[in-house]
């Protein structure tokens, strides 16, 4: 070397062990000079290769890119003009050393090369080069020795004068272009970005910006002013989108299947010898191979970053810190340069850490679009039989649950290597330090990890057993508020919220056992360490006299402990996670493998002329394995014909249809289908879309023939009805249509779409008889709309048949005849025979539609004005329906008065915060609230004591090689350590308890509070919401507040132990606290107020994903048939690209986050040790280790408490939520003390009403206005009137379920309003008009609080005709009734309602007439009952079938509110008034 320098390479005394080092001239010319040049010719080819791959268009010549061609050009002449030089002192005969050839000459070229660079990047379309700038700043920082030494020495030598003037105009020019590369060039020329609205600004981002994630804050600073919204979101990355990633996996994948499917096996093989062939070769298409080749290189690119910091973690600068400062003659500039080494280390490590992260999640939010894309795509070709193996539901699943399973596992994917990687290396170092005894702490670690995942296995159980009964009480929660108002009628609140706390304790009883558990592995997870770390200590010093703890072990082990302990807790979950993970992969590989439709099973091409449809001896099955559900079908439908398809049910009428749609596995023969098909299936499928939408189907609208299709469809009047018309939103499954309803839309979808062949599968069914004829006449028969076309009908309608072209006659799968009507009706075969059984039935349909059309009307105003047909009476859906509805209209209302609020909110908001912590600690209660605290903060006082303890330990003086009282000093160290876990096991215990009394007084208060509330209430608002209430928000109450507290209290406070450890040891840190702090704070509340936004956004759209994914399987037949797969692949893209718009922000905020809150603890550390550099004299080794090993612990601790307060932030509004719904209005008080009617009241059971008035709620019309009438015991009354008199209200009011507006009611002279509900309602009977029965046994429903005797019940069954039913069943009384009696037919849940009025027996009855509910003959039953055994009781029945009140003593007839008549049916008859037509009507008078 030195003849290569002319001078020493190396020389300590000059660099190291002085007060002002310097480095000789040598290492300056060749090792620094050096390094720029190695680092940029070993990126060169990697970055050529990578940009020759990436081009984005080219970028103009802008000033930018000129000047710094200019300067990269005068660098190089600087530099050659130094070897020019060397050359002239060689003619000079001054020989120099080769060194100032050879670096001048390498230098010049890597300059050269780094302008070619600059100018190269701006063809690629590169905006701002990282490799460039990282050469730029390698080249000043390497500069800056050269350059303070040149100063240094100052510039005697006049030789050397030449090459001083370079290298000043060199480090000036490289300053120079470390500044300009700085800056981004303007976005290239054609790149395909200029079309998006939104662009995301990564793509345009400088390199320090990406690096950084400076380029999200805009975002972070929009979303703190306002609330986000969807259009402030970014664009997706061009390589994000559904489009790309799932074009790329389903290339692969198809690769993978199309590699095991043609195994080696050639293809001119025989037939036989590929199948033997196959046997020995057939692997199954591997998902997980597609999945490694489409994202692993992406993902692996992260894995190296994550190699890099794992490497960076083990460089304990801070050791040295400790040497310095035992060191006491060590010069002050070490000092400095460790604390800048150890800064430098920690930001290189946050920023590589970051970007692994950033690599990991992106590859799991592609992992999820491209899973959900497959599978999407696949569900829309998979048959019939591999569809039924799986209900929707999997299906679903397979998209949510076991995509975000990939999703989870990626983050953690690399630790798979990390870890084992971390713990080797911080073995390996322990063992350098403290020799053999690191094996004791090790065995504690390993001990502990059993323990724990014991824990986690019994959480487990816990938690499943929890689920049961959450479920349960939700369940039962549903039928309670479904069934609220009969609950009321009957006064039986008790005994629910009885059954509802009971389940409620068992859960809090399940969720104590869990919070027990937790807590021990709480203390298990934070006493590790320091077990770990006392046996270590407290073996290495037993073992030997001469081993001596000083600052330097101690601290080094105990940050190596704390390395340790992170991947040895997450070994056991990554692995747990990869084995769920497995479970995914094989369900989705099974279901992507299952079996496609042919889509070549039915020709659309070449048919013979004249025919739209033929079939030639096919047969066909609805899967491979399945017997032929149709064989040998010969059919020639010429162009243009009405075929009608009839049979008896499951003569494969539907097969037949969905054949020709080619939806079954054709087993033989040919089947051809020519022109486009509209196929309206049985079960009409309706999306959740607007109305119009669903007719148009994606076709152009066209005014014109869009009404002709509405009037011949009959719609016409329904979109009168419907609240929005035809822009009504549709629920989903068509939930606020009628049957009849959906399939008219079903039909007028296909009569839009105007193909050339019709198959429509019996589409007359569901609608009503009138209706149907309408519809035959308009769109399918010989004078319809859709005449000329080809139409295949499958009917029942026998009516119809005479006017069709052929009639085919199915019987079990074969064509038993066909012809025309004439032809059948001559040849006397099946046909002949069906039509004589069915013909019977068409009479009684003939003269239902005169009275169908009337109570059309009449629910038409009843429900909500909505229209449904009698048809499908499921009292269920219309619920449904009705929420559905009031949600619509809600949503309206709701977004009007948006706008005004928001300002107003954020006011509002921090108050809210406060008094919202404060409602929840008085639901902790007060005094535990402050006791947790208090626990806390002796927590962090036992374990800052056990270290300081520590810190003094090794300052112990050394007396002849060993140290004195060590037992002592374990002692105490260990007593201190004890304390510590005690004390977490304590407040953890506490915390637990006290969240959990909080959980039960918020639920309790929830309970109480709905059961007291008015029905109007439970009118206007959706179930759902309540229900939400009870699921969701106690759920977050339960088990996500209380964990979310523990973590906040335990990252708070071990950041407040740090900032005082700190101060203690280094007074003058707290100088700093304060930039700090406020740099904190600002971070943390953009942080949380973006990322909450982002979190509503994300999962707002979350969704919609799955639910147009279930619509879109349920409805997969009839999307093929109208060939809109493609359209529909788009759209569910698009929602999967909408959702992860708001999704990779949000992974983007956390990034964001985590580099700018570590970059505070960064500085943390840094001036702690600039601190305890300076303060040297004073400190002693043991306290700068205590105070830095804190420091270095603290980035941590901060970044969790960011995410920790958004958390609480976020889920606290729970709480919130429960006290609105705690604390709405209250009905009248159950019982009323000392206002208690007598025993046997009402004796008498006379009724009078006094001028009375109601409405339903404030701000309404009165419903009735002034009623005056007066009934004596034992009357029977009938009520009547048309739809919206306020029939119904009457009894409301008797019930106290509407109050009073004016006047009152009395029976028996007691006014009702001043006696408690429950004794009113107990003492009055109703059977109401729905009947409403609870999950549970038979008799619960009839006697909930237990009253009565079994003989008494048995006589009422008998009474009420159930008796024969009920012994029948093996569990007798016990017999469990389904939710909403769904295992009962209507007619016995009505005779069940009966039977509850027969043991009530008061000595009033109400019965509110069911109608359409009850056939004929139970309702002569009840009726024959009522007569019966209610002989001397007062009955008022609200009547709608008049023949059953004509024998009553007096009829009130209700008009509008008022008593119109009031007398015997036979004076109201002959009075000819309102009486007289309504039964004229009925045909009665």
């Amino acid at each position: 070397m030195e003849a290569f320098c002319g001078s020493r390479f190396w020389d300590s005394n000059l660099s190291v062990h002085t007060d002002n080092p310097d480095l000789t001239p040598c290492f300056q010319n060749t090792i620094l000079a050096w390094i720029p040049s190695i680092y940029l010719w070993s990126a060169l080819p990697f970055y050529l290769l990578y940009l020759k791959h990436n081009k984005r268009g080219y970028i103009v010549l802008s000033m930018l890119s000129r000047f710094k061609t200019l300067f990269g050009v005068l660098l190089w002449c600087v530099s050659w003009a130094d070897l020019f030089y060397s050359f002239h002192e060689l003619l000079q005969n001054r020989t120099p050393p080769p060194v100032y050839f050879v670096t001048p000459l390498i230098v010049g070229i890597t300059v050269l090369l780094a302008t070619l660079l600059i100018q190269y990047e701006r063809l690629r379309g590169v905006q701002s080069s990282g490799v460039l700038i990282i050469f730029w700043f390698l080249s000043v920082l390497c500069a800056v020795g050269p350059f303070r030494s040149k100063i240094m020495t100052t510039a005697g030598q006049v030789n050397e004068r030449f090459r001083f003037t370079t290298f000043y105009i060199y480090f000036a020019l490289i300053i120079v272009e470390l500044i300009l590369s700085c800056f981004k060039e303007k976005p290239p020329f054609f790149s395909p970005v200029n079309t998006d609205p939104n662009p995301c600004p990564e793509l345009t981002s400088g390199f320090l910006s990406r690096l950084t994630f400076w380029w999200f804050t805009s975002m972070a600073i929009l979303g703190y002013k306002r609330p986000l919204e969807d259009k402030d979101l970014w664009s997706l990355n061009e390589d994000d989108t559904s489009k790309v990633i799932v074009q790329q996996l389903s290339k692969e994948w198809d690769k993978e299947k199309a590699m095991s499917s043609h195994g080696p096996g050639g293809s001119a093989l025989e037939e036989a010898e590929v199948l033997i062939r196959h046997k020995k070769h057939n692997r199954k298409p591997s998902f997980l191979k597609a999945l490694l080749r489409t994202f692993g290189s992406y993902f692996l690119i992260g894995s190296f970053f994550k190699l890099i910091q794992d490497l960076l973690c083990m460089s304990d600068t801070h050791i040295a810190l400790i040497g310095f400062i035992k060191n006491k003659d060590a010069p002050a500039w070490w000092g400095y340069v460790i604390a800048a080494l150890m800064f430098i280390c920690a930001v290189l490590q946050t920023l590589i850490l970051h970007q692994h992260f950033q690599y990991c999640f992106v590859t799991g939010m592609r992992l999820r679009t491209g899973i959900t894309g497959v599978i999407y795509r696949k569900s829309l070709v998979i048959t019939n039989s591999a569809k039924r193996s799986s209900t929707v539901g999997e299906i679903v699943n397979l998209m949510s649950v076991d995509a975000q399973r990939f999703m989870d596992l990626m983050t953690f994917l690399n630790m798979l290597w990390s870890a084992p990687l971390q713990i080797f290396l911080a073995l390996y170092f322990l063992w350098q330090t403290l020799g053999p005894s690191v094996l004791a702490g090790v065995a504690v670690m390993v001990l502990l990890i059993p323990f724990n995942s014991a824990i986690a296995m019994k959480t487990r159980a816990f938690q499943v057993e929890q689920m049961r009964y959450k479920d349960s009480r939700i369940k039962l929660m549903n039928e309670i508020l479904g069934g609220i108002k009969v609950l009321k009628l009957y006064a039986w609140e008790p005994s629910f919220s009885e059954k509802v706390l009971e389940i409620r304790k068992n859960e809090l009883r399940v969720l104590k056992k869990s919070a027990y558990l937790n807590s021990l592995s709480n203390f298990a997870w934070i006493s590790a360490p320091f077990l770990v770390a006392l046996t270590t200590f407290a073996v290495y010093v037993s073992v030997d006299e001469k081993n001596i703890l000083d600052a330097e072990k101690a601290f080094v082990s105990l940050s190596l402990f704390n390395i340790l302990k992170f991947p040895l807790s997450m070994l056991p979950q990554v692995i747990s996670n990869i084995v769920q993970t497995s479970v995914s992969l094989k369900r989705i590989q099974q279901f992507l493998s299952h079996d496609e439709l042919d889509p070549n099973s039915v020709e659309t091409k070449a048919i013979a002329p004249g025919n739209a449809i033929s079939v030639t001896n096919a047969s066909f099955s609805w899967g491979k394995e399945l017997k032929p559900s149709l064989k040998d079908i010969n059919l020639l439908v010429p162009s243009g014909a009405l075929v009608a398809v009839v049979g008896h049910v499951g003569c494969g009428k539907s097969s037949l249809v969905s054949a020709l749609l080619g939806e079954m596995e054709k087993l033989e023969g040919e089947v051809a289908v020519k022109g486009s098909v509209a196929y309206v299936p049985q079960q009409a499928w309706i999306q959740n879309a607007t109305l119009k939408d669903n007719i148009l189907f994606g076709q152009a609208p066209n005014e014109q023939k869009y009404q002709n299709v509405l009037e011949a469809c009959a719609l016409k009047t329904d979109l009168e009805v419907l609240p929005g018309g035809d822009q009504t939103e549709i629920g989903e499954k068509g939930i606020n249509l009628s049957g009849g309803q959906r399939q008219r839309v079903s039909l007028a979808r296909a009569v839009y779409s105007n193909s050339d062949i019709y198959l429509l599968d019996d589409p007359l069914s569901a609608v009503d008889s009138h209706v149907a004829k309408h519809i035959f006449d308009k769109v399918i028969g010989p004078d319809g709309v859709l005449k000329g076309k080809t139409r295949i009908l499958v009917t029942h309608g026998i009516s119809f048949l005479p006017q069709v072209d052929h009639i085919v006659v199915l019987g079990d799968g074969k064509i038993s005849e066909m012809g025309s009507y004439q032809d059948l009706l001559k040849q006397n075969k099946a046909f002949a025979e069906f039509l004589r059984n069915y013909a019977l039935d068409e009479d009684i349909e003939e003269d239902e539609p005169t009275v169908l059309e009337e109570e059309e009307v009449l629910l038409a105003e009843d429900t909500l004005s909505i229209h449904t047909d009698l048809a499908d009476n499921e009292p269920v859906t219309n619920e449904v329906r009705k929420h559905f509805l009031r949600v619509c209209v809600f949503y309206t209302v709701q977004t009007l008065d948006c706008g005004s609020c928001t300002n107003h909110l954020c006011c509002v908001i921090l108050q809210v915060k406060l008094t919202v912590f404060w409602q929840y600690m008085k639901a902790v209660g007060p005094v535990t609230s402050l006791v947790i605290c208090f626990l806390y903060c002796c927590q962090n006082a036992a374990a800052i004591g056990a270290n300081v303890w520590l810190s003094d330990w090794t300052n112990e003086p050394v007396i002849n090689e060993t140290q004195h009282n060590t037992t002592m000093r374990i002692g105490v160290y260990a007593a201190l350590g004890l304390l510590q876990g005690l004390i977490v096991l304590i407040s953890s215990f506490t915390l637990a308890m006290g969240g959990i009394s909080a959980a039960r007084s918020l639920h309790t208060a929830l309970l109480e509070n709905k059961f007291h509330t008015p029905q109007s209430f439970y009118d206007t608002t959706p179930t759902g919401r309540i229900i939400n209430r009870f699921s969701k928000d106690i759920y977050v109450i339960d088990e996500v507040i209380p964990p979310t507290i523990v973590m906040f209290f335990g990252t708070f406070f071990s950041s407040l132990s740090t900032m005082i450890v700190i101060i203690a040891s280094t007074p003058l840190f707290a100088v700093v606290i304060v930039p700090l702090a406020i740099l904190y704070f600002f971070v943390q509340r953009f942080y949380v107020a973006t990322s909450r936004q982002l979190k509503r956004l994300e999962s707002v759209s979350r969704s919609p994903i799955y639910s147009h994914f279930s619509e879109t399987v349920s409805g997969a037949s009839v999307i093929r048939a109208y060939g809109r797969v493609k359209s529909f692949i788009d759209i569910s893209d698009l929602k999967v690209d909408e959702n992860q718009k708001s999704y990779y922000p949000g992974i983007i905020s956390n990034r964001w986050l985590g580099i700018r809150v570590e970059f505070v603890g960064n500085c943390i550390v840094l001036f702690a040790a600039l601190f305890a550099v300076i303060g040297k004299n004073s400190l002693n080794a043991g306290l700068v280790g205590l105070s830095v090993s804190y420091a270095l612990q603290v980035t941590l601790s901060l970044n969790w408490m960011v995410r920790m307060t958004s958390e609480l932030e976020t889920n606290i509004v729970a709480v919130e939520r429960i006290k609105e719904y705690s604390e709405t209005e209250t009905e009248a008080p159950w019982v009323i003390e000392g206002k208690s009617p007598p025993e046997d009241w009402p004796s008498k059971g006379e009724l009078e009403f006094v001028n009375y008035s109601v409405r339903y709620r404030k701000g309404l019309d009165l419903v009735l206005k002034g009623l005056n009438l007066q009934v004596h015991g034992g009357e029977k009354i009938g009520i009547v009137g048309r739809t919206g008199a306020g029939k119904s209200s009457m009894t409301l009011c008797l019930f106290r379920i509407l109050e009073a507006a004016k006047g009152e009611i009395k029976i028996d002279g007691v006014k009702i309003a001043e006696i408690g509900l429950h004794d009113l309602r107990s003492r009055l009977t109703i059977i109401p008009q729905d009947p409403v029965l609870f999950s549970g046994t038979l008799r619960m429903n009839l006697d909930p609080f237990n009253k009565y005797s079994d003989e008494e019940i048995w006589k009422a069954l008998e009474l009420s005709h159930l008796k024969r039913f009920v012994s029948s069943q093996p569990s007798m009384l016990d017999y469990e009734c389904s939710e909403g009696g769904e295992n009962l037919s209507v007619g016995q849940r009505q005779l069940v309602c009966l039977a509850r009025a027969l043991l009530r027996k008061t000595r009033i009855l109400i019965l509110d007439e069911a109608t359409a509910a009850v056939d004929l003959e139970t309702d002569d039953l009840i009726q024959m009952t009522i007569r019966t055994q209610f002989e001397d009781c007062t009955v008022l029945t609200i009547a709608h079938r008049l023949n059953t009140i004509m024998d009553y003593t007096r009829v009130l007839v209700l008009d509008n509110g008022t008593v119109a008549e009031f007398d015997t049916p036979a004076n109201l008859i002959a009075s000819k008034g309102i009486f007289y037509s309504m039964a004229k009507d009925a045909g009665l008078a």
